[in-house]
């Protein structure tokens, strides 16, 4: 059984034994950020080799969950609102729900904005200027495409030699699985060469990828100025930041602040990490976050907010609205905080 067929089971069994509606008092916490990337018809339901899917939710299921957390008695509001929240200036006797999406691509415009509209819910998009401006190495889809368009694929990453088969569904993930982790875990500046050079290899544009993929600069001016809408800064060139020397973070997280607000005409006051995971973001980017003055930064962290977050204003952790998991009882199980109680050993803050 895989992770992910694993992870299936253990929400199934939280939900149907009840086990999450006995915790939920004590472990469902003050309020949840949830976290979303693409909104689109099919989305995360395709059938085969797709393993960026979970990235994806259709426009139907994003209204289901909208719904389905009102009726379970939180409160949506806008993230200066679950700021003002967590920090206790805005009392509430519900918890809150806040619907974040990164990167800013197309769909969030064209699919995901009137679901927001028709529920007359907050959201906010996280900007990384180099992705609206066309130029960034989506590397992730790069290397999905080539693995798609050949029936093998070559490659060396840190030293080590790849010859891949890439004709069928399985060997195709597997190829995926084999580069994925290597390619992930190389020097960001490194990475982007790589995967450059990789995709030249297989007359990939990774450039037109990205322009196809990204809203333009007149569209996310666009959505900036819906009322339910607020941007957020996320990097200029998407960097995990750990892997960046200090200067080199502050220098992307303030210099996409800086562009946005030239951009859109308002400075962004939030920030989200990318990738934002314990191996993307740590304790000293998280300081490095509240001296470069933003109110909050949400990582990729497993977890629900709790009243001492307070404390931990830029290390927020965010529930995923998965691709695979497009399901109301799985978001219920979420909700409940008992998975999260177990993938963080029982501790309710994981900010180190």
């Amino acid at each position: 059984m895989n992770k992910e067929a694993i992870f299936r089971s253990a929400l199934n069994l939280v939900h149907f034994s009840g086990a999450g509606r006995i915790a939920a008092p004590a472990l469902k916490g003050t309020g949840a950020f949830m976290m979303l990337h693409h909104i689109l018809p099919g989305g995360g339901l395709q059938q085969g080799f797709a393993p960026n899917a979970g990235l994806e939710i259709t426009p139907e299921f994003l209204g289901e969950v909208i719904q389905f957390v009102r009726n379970k008695g939180y409160r949506i509001v806008s993230i200066e609102q679950s700021y003002k929240m967590i920090n206790g200036d805005m009392p509430s006797d519900k918890p809150f729900i806040v619907f974040t999406i990164d990167d800013g691509y197309r769909d969030n415009l064209e699919h995901a904005l009137p679901v927001f509209k028709q529920h007359d819910c907050p959201f906010t998009i996280f900007i990384a200027p180099q992705i609206t401006d066309g130029k960034c190495e989506l590397w992730w889809r790069g290397l999905e495409l080539a693995i798609i368009e050949n029936d093998r694929v070559s490659a060396e990453i840190a030293g080590e030699k790849f010859d891949l088969k890439t004709s069928s569904d399985n060997e195709q993930a597997l190829a995926f699985d084999q580069l994925y982790w290597p390619l992930r875990d190389l020097p960001e500046y490194e990475q982007r060469t790589w995967i450059r050079k990789f995709c030249d290899g297989y007359q990939i544009d990774l450039d037109k990828m990205c322009a196809q993929a990204a809203m333009t600069w007149d569209e996310v001016r666009a959505i900036a100025n819906e009322p339910l809408c607020t941007i957020g800064a996320h990097t200029i060139h998407h960097y995990a930041v750990s892997k960046l020397s200090a200067q080199d973070v502050v220098k992307e997280a303030t210099e996409s602040r800086d562009r946005i607000e030239r951009e859109i005409g308002k400075q962004p006051e939030f920030f989200a990490y990318p990738y934002g995971d314990e191996g993307s973001a740590g304790p000293r980017d998280f300081d490095l976050m509240q001296k470069a003055g933003f109110k909050m930064a949400l990582t990729t962290r497993k977890g629900l907010i709790y009243r001492d977050h307070k404390e931990h204003l830029t290390a927020l952790p965010r529930l995923s609205l998965n691709g695979s998991y497009q399901q109301l009882h799985f978001v219920d199980a979420l909700l409940s905080g008992v998975p999260f109680a177990l993938f963080n050993k029982f501790r309710k803050l994981n900010v180190a």
